[in-house]
C-alpha cells in the first residue's frame, strides 16, 4: 500500500493473505475475502491496481489465481474502489525501466524506488507494490 502526493510516493505497508490447502477451496476463498475487507477497513485506499493474469510456464496454478483475483476484485468492487488493472509489461516498464525486466530486477527497484532496507517479500507483495507504483505514476 502506498500513499501518493504531489509526485512523492510514501509507502505504508505491504503483505499476503495465506491460505492453507488442508482447507476447501470455497472455505480459503472465503477467508481471503473477509482478510482483505479487513485491510480495506485498516487502510481505507481510494483506489486499487491490480496486475492482469498471464501464466506462460505456470499454467497449473491459474484457475486458483483467478479464483483469489475474481475475489479480491469482487471485495475492491463492493467498497466502490476503482480498480486499474496492469499488464506485467506495463509494470515492469513503470518500475524498472523496460518491459524485459526479470523478477528480481522488479523487486529491487521497488525496494530502491520506495527505500525500504529489503526486497518485500514474498515476491507477490513486491509484484503488487510494483503494480501501485505503476498506478501512482499514472502508467
Amino acid at each position: 500500500m502506498l500513499e501518493s502526493s504531489d509526485g512523492r510516493l510514501r509507502y505504508i505497508a505491504h503483505g499476503c493473505i495465506e491460505t492453507g490447502p488442508e482447507s476447501p477451496r470455497g472455505e480459503r476463498l472465503l477467508f481471503i475475502y473477509r482478510s482483505f475487507l479487513s485491510v480495506l477497513e485498516t487502510h481505507k485506499p481510494v483506489a486499487a491496481a491490480m496486475e492482469n493474469l498471464y501464466f506462460g510456464k505456470n499454467v497449473s496454478s491459474a484457475m486458483a489465481v483467478a479464483e483469489a483475483r475474481g475475489v479480491l476484485l469482487t471485495a475492491l468492487t463492493s467498497q466502490g474502489l476503482p480498480v486499474l488493472e496492469l499488464t506485467p509489461n506495463a509494470i515492469k516498464k513503470a518500475v524498472v525501466g523496460v518491459t524485459r525486466a526479470e523478477k528480481g530486477q522488479v523487486q529491487e527497484m521497488v525496494r530502491v524506488i520506495l527505500g525500504l532496507k529489503e526486497i518485500p517479500k514474498p515476491d507477490h507483495a513486491a509484484d503488487a507494490l510494483g503494480a501501485a507504483i505503476c498506478a501512482a505514476h499514472g502508467q
